[in-house]
């Protein structure tokens, strides 16, 4: 497998805005998502995110200096919410877990084009790692996989790790993996319909994907 992220055509789609706790729409979140060049604050050297998911919580602890344009981008991400109610749209057992698909097409939109420079590979990607999807050199942008087993043949693909899961490890590997691979190698979903119909479509479609409820950055 050559890359694990696979663009499909876009069409830009606005649908209902980002809700908050109380089911009320957080514009200001929204507004803050539609602007990714906004968003660029550096990240700490070394900082944590809590993920709340429908499994249950995991940490992700993240090294500046393993990918520093990468955690950058991450820390951004964690810290306005972008991965509030994201599916994890592609998971394979024994390899790993897919993220980073908004769920509101609008704001994925936004981000589609807000490519990061790569950073060069200085860890592996053993079990527990978490690392940016890339669909060719420079092309990361918001998707992010969970290393399920030690995949170190991904080192030499340019996958650089920023990160690794330093709590719940035993929740990421129970992340449901019963529609596995994606069209149109699989029959899981495909990424080009998420992108243009969001949540919507994974709803409908695939009910049973385990979700993020909330990330936080927690250090």
């Amino acid at each position: 497998m050559k890359t694990l992220l696979t663009i499909g055509t876009m069409v830009a789609v606005t649908s209902v805005a980002t809700m908050g706790l109380a089911g009320q729409i957080d514009f200001d979140k929204m507004n803050r998502l539609q602007k990714p060049e906004s968003l660029t604050e550096q990240a700490p050297d070394t900082f944590r995110a809590q993920f709340d998911t429908s499994k249950g919580v995991f940490v992700i602890e993240v090294h500046r200096d393993w990918a520093p344009r990468g955690a950058d981008r991450f820390y951004n991400l964690v810290k306005n919410g972008f991965f509030d109610d994201v599916r994890f749209f592609r998971v394979i057992k024994g390899f790993m877990a897919q993220f980073g698909i908004h769920g509101t097409p609008s704001i994925q939109a936004a981000w589609r084009t807000a490519q990061i420079e790569d950073d060069p590979v200085r860890e592996s990607n053993r079990q527990g790692y978490v690392t940016f999807a890339t669909a060719g050199p420079n092309t990361r942008t918001t998707q992010l996989f969970i290393n399920f087993g030690n995949n170190t043949g991904l080192d030499k693909q340019g996958f650089a790790p920023i990160g690794r899961i330093v709590e719940g490890m035993d929740v990421a590997n129970r992340i449901n993996s019963e529609y596995g691979e994606g069209e149109p190698r699989g029959s899981g979903p495909n990424q080009g319909t998420i992108q243009q119909q969001g949540n919507a479509y994974l709803n409908k479609s695939f009910p049973r994907l385990d979700y993020i409820n909330s990330a936080t950055i927690v250090e």
